[in-house]
């Protein structure tokens, strides 16, 4: 698990240290306020350190990473990462089980990063950064942008998403956990999501066994198969962390608490969650989660001033999203008494 993630002029991340993370931990803040950026920062070094040494790489770390952070933010020059009016170089670190993996380099860096330190022994596990937007509609021309043409559009955490979503389901026995999560993932749904092999396409199969075309269906239910998939391919285990970017896009609140509420049961048994949210709803039932189960969930908010760190054992954190919602219920309650 990861412990601790210290950031310094990091795109629009100038300085964050966030330690005593926990089992699910959230990101919140406002449009352009970062957050995607850091969450895709936490899996650039997950999948250098994932990819490191596994089967039959070749690659040092440092190549590794370079490639990665290339794909993942798509820059000119991996130099261009660093923030914008500084000369002090750009410099990463994350701590898993307490062994750090670290790195930093300059504006004019392209292809080499000379400044990499790694004390993580390599990773069996997979991490998987699941974006904003459904992929499922759109697998094929991921693939085949990236596999064949080779070009900048959908970044590594579209790609990464893609492949791992090609592994087939496994049969057998499941992880009682994941299994459970699979129901209730599959009820949320109201079938299940499955690929066809003869056409090559996602097709949602209701209750009654009815097969629809993917892109007919809600983004919601695309989005929340995607899960199912990756919990039925075993692509995901009890080591793996999950990246979620604004788990409440096309999702309506009874979804979102839902989707939460397996979120929490999967994280009890052993998979790490960061989320990036702009969703009072996500906050509060999170908040609800923290104080039901007695969890530490560690928030990092942007504001004003910068980034500040609470945790929702403590109660809602001081932001203007939840000041906004807040207002927003109060006018409401004052028209209903008018």
């Amino acid at each position: 698990m990861i412990n601790q993630i210290k950031l310094d002029n990091f795109g629009p991340l100038s300085s964050i240290n966030w330690s005593e993370l926990g089992k699910i931990n959230l990101v919140i803040g406002g449009n352009g306020s970062g957050k995607t950026f850091l969450l895709k920062s936490i899996y650039s070094s997950l999948r250098t350190l994932e990819d490191y040494k596994r089967g039959n790489e070749q690659r040092s770390a440092s190549e590794i990473l370079v490639d990665k952070l290339y794909w993942t933010f798509q820059a000119e020059k991996i130099g261009d990462l660093v923030s914008r009016g500084t000369d002090v170089p750009l410099s990463s670190c994350i701590t898993l089980d307490k062994n750090e993996f670290s790195y930093s380099f300059g504006k004019d860096t392209t292809k080499q990063i000379s400044n990499l330190e790694n004390h993580v022994p390599p990773r069996a596990s997979n991490s998987i950064f699941l974006p904003a937007k459904e992929i499922l509609s759109l697998h094929q021309i991921i693939l085949k942008s990236r596999e064949q043409d080779k070009v900048f559009g959908f970044d590594d955490t579209y790609f990464d998403l893609a492949k791992a979503l090609k592994i087939a389901t496994t049969k057998g026995k499941n992880i009682a956990e994941f299994a459970q999560s699979r129901t209730q993932l599959e009820g949320i749904l109201g079938g299940v999501i499955e690929y066809e092999e003869a056409s090559g396409r996602w097709l949602f199969v209701n209750a009654k066994r009815q097969k629809f075309p993917i892109g007919v269906t809600a983004e919601g239910i695309k989005k929340i198969a995607i899960l199912d998939i990756l919990l039925g391919n075993r692509y995901l285990n009890t080591n793996s962390i999950v990246l979620i970017d604004e788990p409440e896009s096309a999702l309506h609140p009874t979804a979102i608490s839902q989707l939460l509420d397996i979120v929490a049961i999967l994280a009890e048994r052993g998979i790490q969650f960061f989320m990036a949210s702009h969703s009072y709803f996500v906050v509060k039932k999170l908040f609800l989660i923290a104080q039901t189960r007695k969890w530490s969930i560690p928030v990092i908010s942007a504001t004003s001033n910068g980034w500040g760190y609470d945790d929702l054992k403590n109660g809602m954190p001081d932001n203007p999203i939840i000041a906004e919602s807040i207002s927003l219920y109060q006018q409401e309650v004052e028209l209903a008494l008018k």
